[in-house]
Protein backbone atom coordinates (compact mmCIF):
# COMPACT_ATOMS: atom_id res chain seq x y z
CA UNK A 1 0.00 0.00 0.00
CA UNK A 2 2.59 2.30 -1.13
CA UNK A 3 0.98 5.89 -1.08
CA UNK A 4 1.87 8.38 -3.60
CA UNK A 5 1.74 12.34 -3.80
CA UNK A 6 -0.08 12.20 -6.99
CA UNK A 7 -3.20 11.40 -4.55
CA UNK A 8 -4.25 13.89 -1.84
CA UNK A 9 -5.55 12.37 1.00
CA UNK A 10 -7.16 13.53 3.87
CA UNK A 11 -7.51 12.43 7.52
CA UNK A 12 -7.81 13.26 11.21
CA UNK A 13 -5.52 12.59 14.49
CA UNK A 14 -7.10 10.67 17.24
CA UNK A 15 -4.68 9.44 20.03
CA UNK A 16 -5.65 5.84 20.58
CA UNK A 17 -6.37 6.47 24.43
CA UNK A 18 -8.48 9.24 23.75
CA UNK A 19 -11.14 7.14 21.98
CA UNK A 20 -14.26 6.04 23.63
CA UNK A 21 -16.11 3.35 23.16
CA UNK A 22 -19.16 1.82 25.49
CA UNK A 23 -16.90 -1.19 26.55
CA UNK A 24 -13.92 0.38 27.11
CA UNK A 25 -12.03 -0.03 30.47
CA UNK A 26 -11.39 3.63 31.32
CA UNK A 27 -9.15 4.25 28.25
CA UNK A 28 -9.16 4.12 24.03
CA UNK A 29 -8.18 0.23 23.28
CA UNK A 30 -7.86 -1.46 19.94
CA UNK A 31 -11.52 -2.08 19.59
CA UNK A 32 -12.26 1.54 19.67
CA UNK A 33 -9.55 1.75 16.87
CA UNK A 34 -11.66 -0.61 14.85
CA UNK A 35 -14.49 1.36 15.72
CA UNK A 36 -12.95 4.56 14.61
CA UNK A 37 -11.56 2.66 11.31
CA UNK A 38 -15.28 2.26 10.37
CA UNK A 39 -15.80 5.83 11.70
CA UNK A 40 -13.58 7.07 8.91
CA UNK A 41 -14.70 4.66 6.11
CA UNK A 42 -18.03 5.93 6.51
CA UNK A 43 -16.91 9.93 6.48
CA UNK A 44 -14.95 8.73 3.19
CA UNK A 45 -11.65 9.95 4.74
CA UNK A 46 -8.39 7.86 4.08
CA UNK A 47 -5.79 8.52 6.93
CA UNK A 48 -6.02 7.68 10.83
CA UNK A 49 -3.10 9.24 12.39
CA UNK A 50 -2.66 8.25 16.37
CA UNK A 51 0.36 8.94 18.81
CA UNK A 52 3.42 7.08 19.68
CA UNK A 53 2.18 2.84 20.99
CA UNK A 54 5.54 1.92 23.36
CA UNK A 55 4.81 1.01 26.38
CA UNK A 56 5.36 4.15 28.86
CA UNK A 57 6.27 4.52 32.46
CA UNK A 58 4.62 6.36 35.02
CA UNK A 59 4.33 9.99 32.80
CA UNK A 60 2.53 8.13 30.65
CA UNK A 61 4.26 9.94 27.72
CA UNK A 62 4.09 8.31 24.57
CA UNK A 63 7.55 10.26 23.91
CA UNK A 64 8.95 8.81 27.07
CA UNK A 65 8.74 5.09 26.35
CA UNK A 66 10.69 2.40 28.25
CA UNK A 67 10.66 0.18 25.27
CA UNK A 68 11.30 1.24 21.27
CA UNK A 69 10.09 -2.19 20.52
CA UNK A 70 7.27 -2.95 23.11
CA UNK A 71 3.59 -1.89 22.44
CA UNK A 72 1.80 -0.68 25.71
CA UNK A 73 -0.65 -2.96 27.20
CA UNK A 74 -2.98 -0.70 28.33
CA UNK A 75 -4.23 -0.10 24.91
CA UNK A 76 -5.12 -3.54 24.12
CA UNK A 77 -8.69 -5.11 23.75
CA UNK A 78 -8.93 -6.93 26.89
CA UNK A 79 -12.40 -8.65 26.48
CA UNK A 80 -12.87 -12.76 26.84
CA UNK A 81 -13.98 -12.02 22.69
CA UNK A 82 -10.60 -10.73 22.13
CA UNK A 83 -8.22 -12.76 24.23
CA UNK A 84 -8.99 -16.61 24.17
CA UNK A 85 -7.26 -16.99 27.28
CA UNK A 86 -9.31 -14.61 29.57
CA UNK A 87 -12.53 -16.49 30.23
CA UNK A 88 -16.09 -14.02 30.66
CA UNK A 89 -16.24 -15.36 34.77
CA UNK A 90 -12.94 -14.13 35.34
CA UNK A 91 -13.13 -10.86 33.32
CA UNK A 92 -16.34 -10.11 35.11
CA UNK A 93 -14.57 -11.06 38.80
CA UNK A 94 -11.78 -8.66 38.24
CA UNK A 95 -13.65 -5.65 36.29
CA UNK A 96 -16.87 -5.20 38.36
CA UNK A 97 -19.36 -3.01 37.01
CA UNK A 98 -19.02 -0.20 39.54
CA UNK A 99 -14.98 0.32 38.86
CA UNK A 100 -15.50 0.17 35.04
CA UNK A 101 -18.24 3.03 35.55
CA UNK A 102 -16.47 5.00 37.09
CA UNK A 103 -13.01 4.52 35.15
CA UNK A 104 -15.24 5.09 31.87
CA UNK A 105 -16.33 8.58 33.23
CA UNK A 106 -13.98 11.60 32.25
CA UNK A 107 -10.56 11.53 31.69
CA UNK A 108 -8.01 8.56 31.79
CA UNK A 109 -7.03 7.66 35.16
CA UNK A 110 -3.64 5.90 34.21
CA UNK A 111 -2.94 4.46 37.65
CA UNK A 112 -6.42 2.62 38.03
CA UNK A 113 -6.86 1.56 34.22
CA UNK A 114 -3.20 -0.04 33.93
CA UNK A 115 -4.05 -2.08 37.33
CA UNK A 116 -7.09 -3.09 36.15
CA UNK A 117 -5.55 -4.35 32.62
CA UNK A 118 -2.61 -6.26 34.38
CA UNK A 119 -4.63 -7.63 36.37
CA UNK A 120 -6.71 -9.27 32.76
CA UNK A 121 -3.83 -10.42 31.22
CA UNK A 122 -2.56 -11.36 34.53
CA UNK A 123 -5.42 -14.10 34.66
CA UNK A 124 -5.25 -14.66 31.01
CA UNK A 125 -1.84 -15.69 31.13
CA UNK A 126 -2.22 -17.69 33.60
CA UNK A 127 -4.69 -19.71 31.49
CA UNK A 128 -2.53 -19.93 29.05
CA UNK A 129 -0.15 -21.12 30.68
CA UNK A 130 -1.64 -23.99 32.10
CA UNK A 131 -3.85 -25.00 29.47
CA UNK A 132 -1.82 -23.82 26.20
CA UNK A 133 1.53 -23.33 26.54
CA UNK A 134 3.99 -26.25 25.46
CA UNK A 135 0.54 -28.72 24.09
CA UNK A 136 1.94 -27.61 20.73
CA UNK A 137 -1.76 -26.93 19.54
CA UNK A 138 -2.22 -23.98 17.15
CA UNK A 139 -2.18 -20.84 19.31
CA UNK A 140 1.13 -22.11 21.27
CA UNK A 141 2.41 -22.19 17.70
CA UNK A 142 1.88 -19.09 16.84
CA UNK A 143 3.68 -17.94 20.54
CA UNK A 144 6.84 -19.97 19.78
CA UNK A 145 6.60 -18.32 16.07
CA UNK A 146 6.14 -14.66 17.54
CA UNK A 147 9.21 -14.88 20.03
CA UNK A 148 11.34 -16.50 17.30
CA UNK A 149 10.05 -13.09 15.06
CA UNK A 150 11.32 -11.08 17.77
CA UNK A 151 14.16 -12.96 19.20
CA UNK A 152 16.68 -9.71 18.48
CA UNK A 153 14.45 -7.83 21.92
CA UNK A 154 12.00 -10.08 23.45
CA UNK A 155 13.84 -11.40 25.87
CA UNK A 156 16.06 -8.60 27.34
CA UNK A 157 12.69 -6.65 27.27
CA UNK A 158 11.63 -9.36 29.61
CA UNK A 159 14.27 -9.40 31.60
CA UNK A 160 13.86 -5.48 32.04
CA UNK A 161 10.62 -5.62 33.07
CA UNK A 162 11.23 -8.85 35.77
CA UNK A 163 13.64 -6.49 37.37
CA UNK A 164 11.45 -3.46 36.89
CA UNK A 165 8.64 -5.14 39.25
CA UNK A 166 11.25 -6.11 42.22
CA UNK A 167 12.13 -2.55 42.05
CA UNK A 168 8.91 -0.59 42.68
CA UNK A 169 7.63 -0.62 38.94
CA UNK A 170 10.99 1.83 38.66
CA UNK A 171 13.15 1.83 35.57
CA UNK A 172 16.05 3.69 36.92
CA UNK A 173 18.57 0.81 36.13
CA UNK A 174 21.82 3.40 37.45
CA UNK A 175 19.76 3.23 40.87
CA UNK A 176 19.77 -1.14 40.38
CA UNK A 177 21.94 -3.15 42.94
CA UNK A 178 25.12 -3.92 40.10
CA UNK A 179 23.82 -7.42 40.04
CA UNK A 180 20.85 -6.07 37.91
CA UNK A 181 22.21 -3.48 35.92
CA UNK A 182 22.62 -5.34 32.48
CA UNK A 183 21.37 -8.30 30.77
CA UNK A 184 24.59 -10.15 31.19
CA UNK A 185 24.61 -9.55 35.28
CA UNK A 186 20.69 -10.29 35.34
CA UNK A 187 20.97 -13.42 33.82
CA UNK A 188 23.99 -14.52 36.09
CA UNK A 189 21.66 -13.38 38.93
CA UNK A 190 19.16 -15.67 37.88
CA UNK A 191 21.08 -18.87 37.98
CA UNK A 192 21.79 -17.86 41.49
CA UNK A 193 18.12 -17.74 42.87
CA UNK A 194 16.47 -21.08 44.67
CA UNK A 195 15.27 -23.89 42.27
CA UNK A 196 11.62 -22.40 43.18
CA UNK A 197 12.30 -18.87 43.03
CA UNK A 198 14.34 -19.31 39.67
CA UNK A 199 11.08 -21.15 38.34
CA UNK A 200 8.64 -18.22 39.05
CA UNK A 201 10.58 -15.20 37.67
CA UNK A 202 11.26 -17.64 34.36
CA UNK A 203 7.46 -17.84 34.35
CA UNK A 204 7.41 -14.00 34.71
CA UNK A 205 9.36 -13.47 32.04
CA UNK A 206 6.89 -15.40 29.79
CA UNK A 207 3.62 -13.41 30.99
CA UNK A 208 5.85 -9.99 29.85
CA UNK A 209 6.26 -11.86 26.56
CA UNK A 210 2.68 -13.14 26.32
CA UNK A 211 1.69 -9.57 26.77
CA UNK A 212 3.31 -8.48 23.29
CA UNK A 213 2.22 -11.77 21.46
CA UNK A 214 -0.95 -10.70 22.51
CA UNK A 215 0.12 -6.40 21.92
CA UNK A 216 1.49 -7.43 18.26
CA UNK A 217 -0.71 -9.56 17.13
CA UNK A 218 -3.94 -7.45 18.05
CA UNK A 219 -1.65 -4.58 16.09
CA UNK A 220 -1.14 -6.21 12.84
CA UNK A 221 -5.04 -7.65 12.89
CA UNK A 222 -6.10 -3.89 12.93
CA UNK A 223 -3.70 -3.12 10.52
CA UNK A 224 -5.39 -5.12 8.41
CA UNK A 225 -8.52 -4.71 9.08
CA UNK A 226 -7.44 -0.69 7.96
CA UNK A 227 -6.38 -2.46 5.10
CA UNK A 228 -9.94 -3.90 4.11
CA UNK A 229 -11.66 -0.17 4.61
CA UNK A 230 -9.19 1.51 2.23
CA UNK A 231 -7.91 3.37 5.47
CA UNK A 232 -4.17 4.20 6.41
CA UNK A 233 -3.00 4.16 9.67
CA UNK A 234 -0.56 6.38 10.92
CA UNK A 235 1.81 5.79 13.81
CA UNK A 236 5.10 7.98 15.29
CA UNK A 237 8.29 6.97 16.36
CA UNK A 238 9.82 9.15 18.91
CA UNK A 239 13.51 9.90 17.55
CA UNK A 240 14.70 9.38 21.04
CA UNK A 241 14.51 6.36 24.33
CA UNK A 242 14.49 7.35 27.34
CA UNK A 243 17.68 6.46 29.20
CA UNK A 244 15.97 4.80 31.57
CA UNK A 245 14.28 2.00 28.87
CA UNK A 246 15.24 -1.64 28.28
CA UNK A 247 17.27 -0.53 24.81
CA UNK A 248 19.32 1.86 27.02
CA UNK A 249 20.08 -0.94 29.61
CA UNK A 250 20.46 -3.61 27.83
CA UNK A 251 22.70 -2.11 24.56
CA UNK A 252 24.36 1.25 26.33
CA UNK A 253 26.96 1.05 23.34
CA UNK A 254 24.83 2.27 21.22
CA UNK A 255 23.77 5.26 23.21
CA UNK A 256 25.57 8.18 24.04
CA UNK A 257 24.82 9.17 28.10
CA UNK A 258 26.96 11.86 28.45
CA UNK A 259 24.49 14.50 26.82
CA UNK A 260 20.67 14.84 26.57
CA UNK A 261 18.84 15.71 23.56
CA UNK A 262 16.09 18.67 23.35
CA UNK A 263 15.64 21.54 21.59
CA UNK A 264 17.28 25.40 21.63
CA UNK A 265 15.73 28.20 23.38
CA UNK A 266 12.95 29.79 22.42
CA UNK A 267 12.30 33.56 23.33
CA UNK A 268 8.91 33.53 23.08
CA UNK A 269 8.44 31.01 25.19
CA UNK A 270 7.55 32.79 28.08
CA UNK A 271 5.30 30.19 29.66
CA UNK A 272 8.24 28.34 30.75
CA UNK A 273 11.85 30.15 32.10
CA UNK A 274 13.66 27.11 31.45
CA UNK A 275 13.09 26.66 28.13
CA UNK A 276 13.33 30.51 27.39
CA UNK A 277 17.11 30.57 28.99
CA UNK A 278 18.70 27.20 28.02
CA UNK A 279 15.93 24.93 25.72
CA UNK A 280 13.79 21.73 25.81
CA UNK A 281 15.79 19.36 27.93
CA UNK A 282 14.45 15.99 27.35
CA UNK A 283 16.77 13.57 28.93
CA UNK A 284 16.98 11.32 26.05
CA UNK A 285 20.44 10.33 25.25
CA UNK A 286 22.09 10.90 21.47
CA UNK A 287 23.19 8.09 19.92
CA UNK A 288 26.57 6.91 19.05
CA UNK A 289 25.92 6.80 15.50
CA UNK A 290 29.71 5.46 14.60
CA UNK A 291 28.68 2.68 16.35
CA UNK A 292 25.11 1.92 14.67
CA UNK A 293 27.12 2.46 11.40
CA UNK A 294 29.45 -0.31 12.37
CA UNK A 295 26.00 -2.61 12.91
CA UNK A 296 24.51 -1.51 9.61
CA UNK A 297 22.26 0.43 12.31
CA UNK A 298 20.51 -2.82 13.07
CA UNK A 299 18.32 -1.30 16.37
CA UNK A 300 17.17 1.54 14.35
CA UNK A 301 16.19 -0.86 11.42
CA UNK A 302 14.57 -3.28 13.59
CA UNK A 303 12.59 -0.21 15.15
CA UNK A 304 11.29 1.03 12.16
CA UNK A 305 10.51 -2.77 10.90
CA UNK A 306 8.56 -3.74 14.09
CA UNK A 307 6.12 -0.37 13.70
CA UNK A 308 5.50 -1.03 9.96
CA UNK A 309 4.01 -4.41 11.48
CA UNK A 310 1.26 -1.97 12.97
CA UNK A 311 1.25 1.03 10.32
CA UNK A 312 0.61 1.97 6.80
CA UNK A 313 2.66 5.24 7.54
CA UNK A 314 4.73 6.47 10.20
CA UNK A 315 5.94 9.99 10.99
CA UNK A 316 9.35 10.56 12.97
CA UNK A 317 9.24 12.96 15.57
CA UNK A 318 11.98 15.47 15.51
CA UNK A 319 13.52 14.19 12.47
CA UNK A 320 15.71 17.41 12.73
CA UNK A 321 17.52 15.44 15.26
CA UNK A 322 19.02 13.28 12.39
CA UNK A 323 20.90 16.15 11.24
CA UNK A 324 21.80 17.63 14.29
CA UNK A 325 21.12 17.39 17.76
CA UNK A 326 20.55 20.12 20.59
CA UNK A 327 22.06 18.92 23.47
CA UNK A 328 22.19 19.29 26.68
CA UNK A 329 25.56 18.21 29.11
CA UNK A 330 23.49 17.49 32.22
CA UNK A 331 19.89 15.47 33.12
CA UNK A 332 16.26 17.29 33.33
CA UNK A 333 16.84 16.69 36.89
CA UNK A 334 19.29 18.84 37.03
CA UNK A 335 17.45 22.18 35.08
CA UNK A 336 16.34 24.39 38.33
CA UNK A 337 19.78 24.35 39.59
CA UNK A 338 20.90 25.41 36.10
CA UNK A 339 18.14 27.84 35.26
CA UNK A 340 19.45 30.84 37.42
CA UNK A 341 22.96 30.32 36.18
CA UNK A 342 24.87 32.38 33.73
CA UNK A 343 27.00 30.64 30.64
CA UNK A 344 30.38 31.48 33.07
CA UNK A 345 28.77 29.73 35.93
CA UNK A 346 27.36 26.69 34.07
CA UNK A 347 30.60 25.71 32.44
CA UNK A 348 32.26 25.44 35.84
CA UNK A 349 29.65 22.73 36.72
CA UNK A 350 29.88 20.75 33.48
CA UNK A 351 33.69 20.66 32.66
CA UNK A 352 33.01 24.22 29.70
CA UNK A 353 30.56 22.35 28.45
CA UNK A 354 27.07 24.77 27.51
CA UNK A 355 24.41 22.98 25.39
CA UNK A 356 24.91 23.19 21.65
CA UNK A 357 23.93 21.54 18.44
CA UNK A 358 25.49 18.32 17.70
CA UNK A 359 28.23 16.97 15.92
CA UNK A 360 27.71 20.55 14.44
CA UNK A 361 26.24 23.98 14.57
CA UNK A 362 24.77 25.71 11.56
CA UNK A 363 27.44 27.94 11.55
CA UNK A 364 29.25 27.40 8.48
CA UNK A 365 28.46 26.11 5.17
CA UNK A 366 31.35 22.93 5.98
CA UNK A 367 29.21 22.46 9.03
CA UNK A 368 25.70 22.93 7.42
CA UNK A 369 27.14 20.43 4.49
CA UNK A 370 28.40 17.62 7.17
CA UNK A 371 24.69 17.95 9.34
CA UNK A 372 23.00 17.44 6.07
CA UNK A 373 25.33 14.32 4.93
CA UNK A 374 24.49 13.00 8.22
CA UNK A 375 20.69 13.36 7.88
CA UNK A 376 20.76 12.04 4.57
CA UNK A 377 22.38 8.99 5.48
CA UNK A 378 20.48 8.25 8.44
CA UNK A 379 17.00 8.89 6.55
CA UNK A 380 18.22 6.91 3.73
CA UNK A 381 18.68 3.90 5.93
CA UNK A 382 15.25 4.55 7.40
CA UNK A 383 13.54 4.55 4.00
CA UNK A 384 15.67 1.39 3.33
CA UNK A 385 14.08 -0.35 6.36
CA UNK A 386 10.78 0.63 6.10
CA UNK A 387 10.48 -0.72 2.32
CA UNK A 388 6.83 0.00 1.12
CA UNK A 389 5.88 1.75 4.60
CA UNK A 390 5.14 5.57 3.61
CA UNK A 391 7.83 7.50 6.31
CA UNK A 392 6.52 11.30 6.80
CA UNK A 393 9.56 14.13 9.00
CA UNK A 394 7.81 15.80 11.60
CA UNK A 395 10.15 18.77 10.69
CA UNK A 396 8.92 21.48 12.84
CA UNK A 397 10.75 24.28 15.22
CA UNK A 398 14.24 25.89 14.10
CA UNK A 399 14.59 24.51 10.42
CA UNK A 400 18.03 24.85 8.85
CA UNK A 401 17.83 25.91 5.50
CA UNK A 402 18.64 22.38 3.64
CA UNK A 403 16.36 20.63 5.86
CA UNK A 404 13.48 21.04 3.15
CA UNK A 405 15.49 20.21 0.18
CA UNK A 406 17.05 17.71 1.82
CA UNK A 407 13.52 16.09 2.94
CA UNK A 408 12.64 16.91 -1.48
CA UNK A 409 15.50 15.09 -2.44
CA UNK A 410 14.72 11.93 -0.50
CA UNK A 411 10.94 12.25 -1.38
CA UNK A 412 10.00 12.91 2.52
CA UNK A 413 7.22 14.62 2.91
CA UNK A 414 7.45 17.02 6.21
CA UNK A 415 4.68 19.63 7.94
CA UNK A 416 3.28 22.59 6.77
CA UNK A 417 0.84 24.10 10.12
CA UNK A 418 -0.45 27.45 9.30
CA UNK A 419 0.72 29.61 11.78
CA UNK A 420 4.26 28.40 11.28
CA UNK A 421 4.56 29.63 8.28
CA UNK A 422 3.85 33.37 7.35
CA UNK A 423 4.05 36.29 4.97
CA UNK A 424 6.06 39.39 6.09
CA UNK A 425 3.13 41.00 7.27
CA UNK A 426 2.17 38.38 9.62
CA UNK A 427 -0.20 37.01 7.61
CA UNK A 428 -0.43 32.64 7.01
CA UNK A 429 1.14 32.16 4.06
CA UNK A 430 -1.33 31.01 1.39
CA UNK A 431 -2.22 27.50 1.22
CA UNK A 432 -1.19 27.31 -2.56
CA UNK A 433 1.99 27.56 -1.58
CA UNK A 434 2.53 24.44 0.60
CA UNK A 435 4.52 22.41 -0.57
CA UNK A 436 3.24 19.32 -2.33
CA UNK A 437 5.34 17.04 -0.03
CA UNK A 438 4.16 17.62 2.69
CA UNK A 439 1.36 16.92 5.82
CA UNK A 440 -0.41 20.09 6.50
CA UNK A 441 -2.27 20.01 9.61
CA UNK A 442 -4.02 23.22 11.91
CA UNK A 443 -2.06 22.34 14.52
CA UNK A 444 -0.29 19.03 16.16
CA UNK A 445 -1.30 17.00 20.12
CA UNK A 446 1.25 19.70 21.10
CA UNK A 447 -0.17 22.89 20.11
CA UNK A 448 -3.95 24.25 21.59
CA UNK A 449 -6.87 23.24 19.28
CA UNK A 450 -8.19 25.84 17.03
CA UNK A 451 -11.16 26.81 19.20
CA UNK A 452 -9.05 27.20 22.48
CA UNK A 453 -6.42 28.98 20.68
CA UNK A 454 -9.27 31.85 19.57
CA UNK A 455 -10.26 31.78 23.12
CA UNK A 456 -6.77 32.13 24.71
CA UNK A 457 -6.25 34.89 22.09
CA UNK A 458 -9.22 36.99 23.04
CA UNK A 459 -8.23 36.38 26.84
CA UNK A 460 -5.06 38.26 25.62
CA UNK A 461 -6.95 41.18 24.47
CA UNK A 462 -8.87 41.62 27.47
CA UNK A 463 -5.52 41.13 29.92
CA UNK A 464 -3.77 44.26 31.09
CA UNK A 465 -0.43 42.69 29.12
CA UNK A 466 -0.74 45.34 26.24
CA UNK A 467 1.92 42.96 24.61
CA UNK A 468 0.13 39.66 24.66
CA UNK A 469 -3.00 41.72 23.45
CA UNK A 470 -1.26 43.10 20.51
CA UNK A 471 0.12 39.59 19.31
CA UNK A 472 -3.48 38.08 20.01
CA UNK A 473 -4.81 40.57 17.63
CA UNK A 474 -2.61 40.38 14.86
CA UNK A 475 -3.83 36.34 15.65
CA UNK A 476 -7.12 36.94 15.16
CA UNK A 477 -6.17 39.06 11.82
CA UNK A 478 -4.16 36.24 10.04
CA UNK A 479 -6.86 33.47 11.06
CA UNK A 480 -9.32 35.73 9.52
CA UNK A 481 -7.80 36.49 6.24
CA UNK A 482 -6.40 32.85 6.46
CA UNK A 483 -10.12 31.64 6.39
CA UNK A 484 -11.11 33.82 3.98
CA UNK A 485 -13.00 36.28 5.81
CA UNK A 486 -11.25 39.80 5.82
CA UNK A 487 -14.70 41.75 6.00
CA UNK A 488 -14.31 40.23 9.50
CA UNK A 489 -11.45 41.33 10.58
CA UNK A 490 -12.50 45.46 11.15
CA UNK A 491 -14.75 43.56 14.26
CA UNK A 492 -13.91 39.93 14.50
CA UNK A 493 -16.56 38.10 16.67
CA UNK A 494 -15.74 36.85 19.97
CA UNK A 495 -16.68 33.40 19.44
CA UNK A 496 -15.32 31.14 17.10
CA UNK A 497 -18.08 31.05 14.94
CA UNK A 498 -18.51 28.07 11.87
CA UNK A 499 -17.98 30.46 9.47
CA UNK A 500 -13.89 30.87 10.97
CA UNK A 501 -14.25 27.42 11.29
CA UNK A 502 -15.02 25.72 8.24
CA UNK A 503 -12.90 28.84 6.35
CA UNK A 504 -10.12 27.53 8.10
CA UNK A 505 -11.09 23.78 7.48
CA UNK A 506 -11.23 25.17 3.55
CA UNK A 507 -8.50 26.60 3.41
CA UNK A 508 -6.24 24.24 4.48
CA UNK A 509 -8.26 21.19 2.65
CA UNK A 510 -7.45 23.36 -0.91
CA UNK A 511 -3.61 23.83 0.08
CA UNK A 512 -1.32 22.34 -1.84
CA UNK A 513 -0.22 19.22 0.39
CA UNK A 514 -0.39 16.05 -0.56
CA UNK A 515 -1.59 15.32 2.83
CA UNK A 516 -4.12 16.92 5.27
CA UNK A 517 -4.33 15.48 8.70
CA UNK A 518 -6.61 17.22 11.56
CA UNK A 519 -7.04 16.61 15.07
CA UNK A 520 -10.74 15.28 15.76
CA UNK A 521 -10.87 18.08 18.28
CA UNK A 522 -10.34 20.40 15.41
CA UNK A 523 -12.76 18.85 13.43
CA UNK A 524 -15.44 19.05 16.27
CA UNK A 525 -14.38 22.47 17.14
CA UNK A 526 -13.21 21.53 20.25
CA UNK A 527 -11.20 22.77 23.11
CA UNK A 528 -9.71 19.65 24.84
CA UNK A 529 -6.21 19.55 24.78
CA UNK A 530 -3.58 16.57 24.21
CA UNK A 531 -0.88 17.67 25.71
CA UNK A 532 1.34 21.10 27.08
CA UNK A 533 4.78 20.40 26.40
CA UNK A 534 7.51 21.43 28.60
CA UNK A 535 5.85 20.80 31.98
CA UNK A 536 4.57 18.24 33.68
CA UNK A 537 0.45 19.27 33.48
CA UNK A 538 -1.16 15.94 35.58
CA UNK A 539 -4.04 16.17 32.72
CA UNK A 540 -1.09 15.59 30.03
CA UNK A 541 -2.46 12.38 27.55
CA UNK A 542 -5.84 12.33 29.50
CA UNK A 543 -8.13 14.02 27.44
CA UNK A 544 -10.96 11.85 25.65
CA UNK A 545 -13.45 12.94 23.21
CA UNK A 546 -16.78 12.98 25.00
CA UNK A 547 -18.65 10.51 23.38
CA UNK A 548 -18.55 6.82 22.55
CA UNK A 549 -17.57 6.13 18.43
CA UNK A 550 -20.90 4.94 18.14
CA UNK A 551 -22.31 8.20 19.40
CA UNK A 552 -20.43 10.53 17.32
CA UNK A 553 -22.66 10.17 14.37
CA UNK A 554 -25.95 10.86 16.36
CA UNK A 555 -24.69 14.40 18.29
CA UNK A 556 -26.16 16.84 15.53
CA UNK A 557 -23.23 19.61 16.18
CA UNK A 558 -20.30 17.03 16.03
CA UNK A 559 -21.95 14.99 12.96
CA UNK A 560 -22.28 18.12 10.87
CA UNK A 561 -19.11 19.63 11.48
CA UNK A 562 -17.98 15.95 10.26
CA UNK A 563 -19.71 15.66 7.55
CA UNK A 564 -18.54 19.17 6.14
CA UNK A 565 -14.99 18.71 6.81
CA UNK A 566 -15.24 15.06 4.73
CA UNK A 567 -17.56 17.02 2.23
CA UNK A 568 -14.50 19.76 1.56
CA UNK A 569 -12.33 16.88 1.39
CA UNK A 570 -14.16 15.39 -1.45
CA UNK A 571 -14.64 18.88 -2.71
CA UNK A 572 -10.80 19.37 -3.19
CA UNK A 573 -10.34 15.61 -4.47
CA UNK A 574 -8.71 14.12 -0.89
CA UNK A 575 -9.96 10.35 -1.23
CA UNK A 576 -9.38 7.60 -3.08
Amino acid sequence: MKLSPHQPLAGILQPVTAIRTETDLGIGDLDGLRQMIDYCARHHLNILQVLPINETSDDNSPYNAISAMAIEPSLLDIRPESIPDLSPTKFKTIAKPTLLKSLRNGPVQYEKVKKLKRQLLEAAFDSFYKNTYGTGDSRDRDFAAFITEHTDWIYDYALFRLLMERHHGWPLWPTWPEEHQSPRRANAWLLTLHPKERHEALRRLLYFIYVQWIAYRQWEAVKAYATSKNVFLMGDIPIGISRYSADVWSDRSIFDLEWCGGAPPEKVFKADPFTEKWGQNWGIPLYRWDVLRQRNFDWWRLRVRNISRAFHIFRIDHVLGFYRFYSFPWTPDRNDFFLPLTEEEARAHTGGRLPHFKPYPDDTEEHKAANRAQGEELLSMILDAAGETTVVAEDLGVVPDYVWPSLEKLGIPGFSIPSFLRTPDGHYAPPSTYRRLSVAAPATHDLMPLALAWQQAWKDIDSDNETDATKARTEIQAILHYAGLPHLAQNPPRQYTDEIHFGYLRAILSSNAWMVITMITDVFADTGRFNVPGKADPTNWTYRIPYPVSQLDNQPDLRRRMETYASLAAEYKRRL
